[in-house]
Order: structure tokens, then sequence, then C-alpha cells
């Protein structure tokens, strides 16, 4: 599979907004911000994407992470049971 590629921390494809919080050096743990969530949901809203998603890493950009919303995650849920 083929790594994203962030650049100042947004990316968008036809249905994502990607916001990304990458880490310049190693770190063992990472805290994730509400406000950070709320306003991706506002910027997806803005911008007419069906879904968003918060991408981080631990300073690895080979082992990322991604934080997505309940119904999208049912969704993909579904999406996959179906395979």
């Amino acid at each position: 599979m083929e790594l994203l590629n962030f650049i100042n921390g947004d990316l968008t494809t036809e249905q994502f907004l990607i916001e990304a919080k990458t880490c310049m050096t190693p770190k063992s743990s990472f805290s994730i911000k509400k406000e950070w969530m709320t306003k991706l949901k506002e910027e997806q809203y803005g911008m007419g994407k069906m879904y968003s998603a918060l991408c981080f890493d631990f300073g690895d950009e080979r082992d990322r992470y991604y934080i997505i919303d309940e119904n999208t995650f049912l969704y993909m849920k579904e999406l996959f049971e179906k395979e």
C-alpha cells in the first residue's frame, strides 16, 4: 500500500478531508485534542466532503494511525463484512 503524502497537514480526496498531525522526532505518546476533531468536522462540512479523519504518527511515518468518527467506522465495518 502506498503511503499518503501530507503537505502542511492536510490531504483531500474526492470524499475525504484528512488532517495530519505528525511528529518531527520519535515519541512514545501522542495527545489528541477535541478542538482538532471539532475543527476538522467543521472543515469537512464546509468543503462538502463525506468523511474526515485525523492522521497521526509517533515520529515514524511508516506507522501512521487514523482517527475517524463512529458513523464512518460503522460504514467501513459494514463494507468489509460484505466481502
